[in-house]
Parts: structure tokens; C-alpha cells; sequence
């Protein structure tokens, strides 16, 4: 195994075991997070990954009944190296169109990053499968890989940062969206790397190892 600790964040969603084989597989050491405690004063994790899928209120109900919310917002305010995979990219917004208001009052996401999630407008929602993905040049996250690659999405909402600045690639569906996002030591991915083929392993490697 190489390098520190990651700690892979399970809040019953799907997926986990595939990102934890891929992790391992790549010769990281990770384990699941053993509760919110271990993401605060000296964490035995350098790093930490929130991935998975799910409904946007649903998740946001488990955070906040484990204590995840405010142990992961604690880390990523902290510029601590955090990587979200699809529904862990959705909820560092503000909000999503995913989940209206209950009772006249509205279902917060994290607030990490200024924006909405919003719902694809054509009729062809979900998006599955490959879809090239531009990433910026600078972006750390995407260093070394192809210009244009192709990575695995299933979607049906996308994030509308109101900083553009956080933008760190996009993809078209219906019309071009964010796909991943860089902010300080905060990395995140609307599509899934842990199922993307070689091209998604070295994504992972850059932000495991970088």
C-alpha cells in the first residue's frame, strides 16, 4: 500500500464497494469511515472520498441524522483533500431541483459551493453511459490524461455553479454542463471514475496520489 490513509465516507448509498476495489486495486490504503468523530481534530485520514448515488433529499437526511453534514463540512472548510462522486458532488450545492420545498420549506444541501442542481430539459433523463468531458487545462484533477476523454455518467441532474471559477471540466447533454469541480484541496465528479476504465483509475491516482 502507498501513501496515507483514505477514508471512504458510507452513508448507505450504492457503488462503495466498486470504489473501494478500484482504490485498493490501485495500491492505496483505504478503509470506510467508522463515523463522523474520525473527520475532526487528528484524523487518521489524509484523505477523504464521499461517493455514491441516491436522491438528493434522501442523502441530505442521512448526513444530517449521522452527523456526517457538519463533520464533512467541517473538512472540506478546512481545505482538507475531499473527492465527491456523483451524489457527492450534488450535495456541496445550495440546493437541487431534485428536492422542493417540504412544507413551505426548502431542502439545504451542504452550501459548500454556490449553485443549484438542476434537471436536464429534454425528454431523454436519465443520461447513461460514455460522454467526452473537456476538462481545463490547469485542472490538476484531469492532469496527464487525453484531451477530451470519455468517462461513465448516469444522471439526471447537473450542477450549476453560481462560481464559475470552480469549473474545472464540462460535458453536453441537451446543453454544457459542469461535470467536476476544483477548489483548493476540493475535487468533485458528476460521472463515476471507479467504472470508467483506465481513464477513470488515472483520475483517481492523480487525486489519491497528488
Amino acid at each position: 500500500m502507498r501513501g496515507n490513509l483514505i477514508g471512504v465516507v458510507d452513508y448507505g448509498a450504492g457503488n462503495l464497494g466498486s470504489v473501494m476495489n478500484a482504490l485498493k486495486g490501485l495500491g492505496f490504503s483505504a478503509r470506510f469511515v467508522r463515523g463522523p468523530g474520525e473527520l475532526s481534530g487528528e484524523s487518521p485520514y489524509e484523505r477523504v472520498l464521499f461517493p455514491g448515488d441516491g436522491h438528493f433529499a434522501t442523502a441530505m437526511a442521512s448526513l444530517e441524522k449521522t452527523g456526517y453534514g457538519e463533520a464533512l463540512g467541517e473538512w472540506i472548510r478546512a481545505d482538507r483533500p475531499f473527492l465527491g462522486i456523483c451524489i457527492g458532488l450534488q450535495l456541496l450545492f445550495d440546493s437541487s431541483e431534485e428536492a422542493p420545498p417540504v412544507e413551505g420549506k426548502p431542502v439545504r444541501g451542504l452550501g459548500l459551493i454556490p449553485g443549484t442542481v438542476r434537471r436536464f430539459p429534454g425528454r431523454k433523463v436519465p443520461q447513461i453511459g460514455w460522454n467526452q468531458t473537456t476538462a481545463r487545462p490547469s485542472s490538476k484533477l484531469f492532469r496527464g490524461l487525453p484531451e477530451d476523454s470519455f468517462f461513465y455518467y448516469i444522471h439526471s441532474y447537473y450542477v450549476d455553479p453560481g462560481d464559475k471559477s470552480v469549473v474545472a471540466a464540462e460535458a453536453e447533454y441537451y446543453l454544457r454542463y459542469c461535470s467536476a469541480v476544483e477548489r483548493g484541496a476540493l475535487a468533485a465528479v458528476q460521472f463515476h471514475p471507479e467504472k470508467s476504465g483506465a481513464l477513470g483509475l488515472e483520475l483517481l491516482k492523480n487525486w489519491a496520489g497528488g
